[in-house]
This record gives C-alpha cells, sequence and structure tokens, in this order.
C-alpha cells in the first residue's frame, strides 16, 4: 500500500507550485470598507473565514483512500481561495486593499509555512516591514520554495486520508489555524508595511 500511496501523491505534489501561482496571480476584490477599529473587524473575519475553511477542508477529506487523495489538491486551492480573500477584506478594513499585489498576497498565505519567504523579499526596516514586488523569474523561484515546504506538509498530512472520520477532523483543525494565522500575518502587514520596493514583471 506504500508503494501505490506515493505513486498517488507524486503528480500531485508536481502541481502544487502552479496551484499556488494560479491562486496569487489575481488579488480578489475586497467586501469590506475601512472601519475606525479595523484589528477587532478583522479578528471578526477571521473567525469566520476559519469556520468555513475548516467545513470544508473537513468534508473534502472525508472520502476514505484512493478517493482521500484525490481531494487533497482541491482542498488546498479551495482554503487558500478563502484565505485570500479574507486578506482583501482585511486590507479593506485598513483601507488599503487597492494597494495589495500578488506578492503581498503570497506572504498573508504562506509566511507562516514557509520560513523563507521572509528572506525572499520581505525585510524590516526600522518598525516596518517591506515587501519587494518580485519580478516574473523571482517569483517562480519563490513559488517553488513555497511548494516545497507545502509538499512536505502535504505529504505529512495525507496519510490521514485513509482514516476518514479522524482524519477529516484533523484536517479540519489545521485550515481553522491555518486561516488564523494567515489574518494575522495580514493584520501584522497592513499595520506596518512599505508597499511600494521593486515593480512587478
Amino acid at each position: 500500500m506504500a508503494h501505490s500511496y506515493s505513486l498517488a501523491v507524486q503528480p500531485l505534489l508536481g502541481s502544487v507550485a502552479d496551484a499556488i501561482e494560479n491562486v496569487v496571480s489575481g488579488v480578489p476584490e475586497s467586501h469590506e470598507r475601512s472601519v475606525e477599529d479595523p484589528d477587532a473587524a478583522a479578528r471578526r473575519l477571521a473567525r469566520k473565514a476559519a469556520r468555513r475553511a475548516a467545513a470544508l477542508s473537513g468534508a473534502l477529506a472525508l472520502p476514505p483512500g484512493f478517493f482521500g487523495l484525490l481531494t487533497v489538491l482541491p482542498d488546498l486551492v479551495a482554503i487558500w481561495r478563502i484565505q485570500a480573500q479574507l486578506v482583501a477584506d482585511i486590507a479593506g478594513l485598513y483601507g488599503k486593499d487597492m494597494q495589495l499585489t500578488r506578492s503581498h498576497m503570497l506572504y498573508c498565505l504562506f509566511r507562516h509555512a514557509a520560513s523563507q519567504l521572509t528572506r525572499d523579499f520581505a525585510v524590516r526596516a526600522g518598525e516596518r516591514l517591506v515587501i519587494q514586488q518580485l519580478s516574473g523569474g523571482a517569483l517562480r523561484s519563490v513559488l517553488t520554495g513555497v511548494g516545497i515546504s507545502v509538499t512536505q506538509r502535504v505529504a505529512g498530512t495525507t496519510a490521514s486520508r485513509w482514516l476518514p472520520v479522524v482524519g477529516a477532523a484533523a484536517v479540519a483543525g489545521y485550515a481553522y489555524f491555518d486561516t488564523l494565522q494567515v489574518a494575522k500575518t495580514a493584520v501584522r502587514m497592513l499595520e506596518g508595511v512599505v508597499l511600494d520596493v521593486d515593480s512587478e514583471a
């Protein structure tokens, strides 16, 4: 079974970077407007998005065995899209939604899961966070690095798809936690970010 499992997972892992690029290629339009207390409003949005992500991820993790493996990438993409909308909405609360780029989106979605993102294109300048707007080639390099981090996590968690009920609960719990981390990163970034460094190609 282990050999068959490995054969089933490998094609999936090779397409993760492409899936990430597709998700971050366009910044969603914010559904929120600027408010007086964006931090509190962001926490409410984060909890709502986290519950939605958990419910969706848990449901997609229910099919057992190879059927479960087939849901892994659609699950990830669906969660990333929920999180991308969350980042855009939080930016709207801070009145900065029109300034978001794919680099900001990539940073918010994967900063907590892929530590190399900070050294690749985010640097501290005093109390400010500088997000460099990457060229196409540099962005692809970063996506490859993020893809490796994500696929390592996928390889460690897809085994839970063989235990549908227990696996679904674990996957849902991680989706909830992961979405809250995305929100925290977005808030920290929006509270002290320099948005324009290099132009994107």
